[in-house]
């Protein structure tokens, strides 16, 4: 009979019918263990007393081992640290190298269109910089603003008031408190009525998306995108099972249009087309916003294709424009459309926490996928959410974000202006945290030399050209993200900039 246990890492089997005392067979499974390398100079064995209840042992044994084992210098015994592993052992061998396995696939798997620009992957670096870079990443917010201090009192009035229910399992569509605030936060600021039993809580609004195209879109279907748009929504819709076709937009939107002859170009049958993507509030990356005609023209080309809207209302908080449009989703004329939006700009991205509005139809398949995909976005972060909201503070923070941003935002346009004049064009300064800026005054200049020469100065600017499917700029254009700079350092980096520029355009 064999008695086991997995104690700080240790696995120790003891043989009741064999000759050898327990003890010994204690002493030389741990040393053992420490030739293999499971147990490492400074690591922990158990205590005598936990072991011995858990080996079903007198607590003699496990002390007298013990004891041996300190003796021939095995382990070491300190008042406070317990009992470890000698740290003065020097030929503990490394761990045993397991031998690689084969991978699943011999390359990793490629998307439905492979090898076309639309999978080219291109994003900027993450978010790690050295100390007095002019970063103009964009989709960054000003985090250095966020009201940690109220934050906190939320998590822990949530933490405060939780139960068994909110610690275990929640449901998968989220707190009901959450839903309840996120159906009066749409209703205010977006014209949209949504019922709490049709929105769902996601983590991001990018699941939202992934588990849309796992219900709506099979083989031989098509799903309809802009172009440009970014590339992490272009790689969800490429691993589906669907022909992903890119439709060009201007300055009203979504060329609605342009729908059908671009499908077929792409040799499909528009009636297959069963999902559009489109950012209305705020085009990414070109920041149009769609007009009130295109926006009619696409509900009605879905409604008699039987297509479903993916309406990703990204930015749609922070719009400088003196009139608003309310969403497509609160007026979706009898198509289907599936309303999305995060929390990750308005407050933080490691927050992780998204929203869908459903018609009704798609609640329990959406449900479905969830729940078999991660159960449930984190409850008690929920919870402190629906706090910050219900208490005002989430309103608070926009408000002060919307008059920071106001000025971070006219800063950036007076030093573009300044510094490079008529020849610059800026799109997208009606809504957002970033502008699109196209230096038509510098043709000669080539974005990846402007780059370079801008990261000399320790200036970051993001090329566009990489969010193009067909027909990227001709002349150098990049994303300019200003909300997380102070204007200060705003007018720094821009005037950093045009000495790159200038010296790229000498080159």
């Amino acid at each position: 009979m064999r008695a086991q246990v997995s104690s700080s890492q240790l696995l120790v089997a003891l043989d009741r019918d064999s000759s050898v005392p327990l003890q010994q067979q204690l002493c030389d499974q741990i040393s053992g263990s420490v030739r293999t390398g499971r147990l490492r100079p400074g690591d922990p064995v158990p205590p005598s007393r936990e072991l011995a209840h858990q080996l079903r042992v007198s607590r003699t044994v496990v002390t007298r081992a013990y004891e041996l084992l300190r003796a021939n210098g095995v382990l070491t015994s300190r008042q406070g640290s317990g009992t470890r592993v000698s740290g003065t052992l020097t030929d503990t061998p490394p761990p045993a190298q397991r031998a690689a396995r084969p991978p699943l696939w011999p390359e990793p798997p490629l998307p439905t269109d492979a090898g076309s620009p639309l999978w080219k992957p291109w994003e900027p670096a993450p978010m790690h910089r050295p100390d007095g870079a002019y970063d103009f990443r964009h989709g960054t917010p000003a985090l250095a603003s966020f009201p940690v201090t109220r934050w906190r009192q939320s998590l822990a009035e949530a933490v405060s008031q939780a139960d068994a229910v909110a610690l275990g399992y929640g449901p998968a569509e989220g707190a009901s408190s959450l839903r309840t605030q996120i159906s009066a936060l749409l209703r205010r600021s977006r014209a949209l009525d949504a019922n709490r039993e049709h929105t769902v809580v996601t983590s991001g609004a990018t699941q939202a998306m992934d588990i849309l195209v796992r219900l709506l879109v099979g083989p031989d279907d098509v799903v309809v995108i802009e172009d440009p748009s970014h590339t992490v929504l272009r790689q969800i819709f490429g691993y589906s099972r669907a022909a992903v076709v890119p439709v060009g937009v201007d300055e009203e939107g979504l060329r609605v249009d342009e729908i059908e002859s671009q499908v077929r170009a792409h040799g499909h049958d528009p009636s297959r087309v069963r999902l559009i993507y489109v950012t209305p509030s705020h085009q990414f990356p070109t920041g149009f916003i769609m007009s009130e005609r295109r926006r009619r023209a696409l509900l009605r080309w879905a409604r008699e294709h039987s297509a479903t809207v993916l309406e990703d209302d990204y930015h749609n908080e922070f719009t400088f424009a003196e009139e608003r449009l309310p969403s497509l989703a609160a007026d979706p004329q009898d198509a289907d459309v599936v309303y999305v939006g995060s929390f990750s700009k308005t407050l933080f991205p490691s927050l992780r926490i998204g929203y869908a509005v459903l018609p009704q139809h798609l609640v329990r398949p959406f449900l479905g996928v969830k729940w078999i995909t991660d159960r449930l976005t984190p409850t008690l972060t929920q919870e402190a959410l629906a706090e910050f909201i219900s208490s005002g503070a989430y309103a608070r923070h926009i408000g002060r974000m919307d008059r920071l941003y106001r000025q971070r935002r006219a800063r950036l346009l007076e030093a573009l202006y300044e510094h490079f004049g008529a020849g610059v064009r800026i799109s997208g300064t009606a809504a957002g945290l970033h502008v699109l800026v196209t230096l038509g005054g510098a043709p000669d200049a080539d974005e990846a030399a402007i780059v370079r020469a801008a990261a000399a100065r320790d200036v970051r600017i993001y090329p566009a050209s990489g969010y193009f499917v067909t027909r990227p700029p001709a002349e150098p254009t990049f994303l300019i993200g200003y909300a997380a700079l102070p204007t200060a350092r705003i007018t720094e980096g821009v005037a950093l900039l045009a000495a790159a520029v200038r010296e790229s355009t000498a080159r």
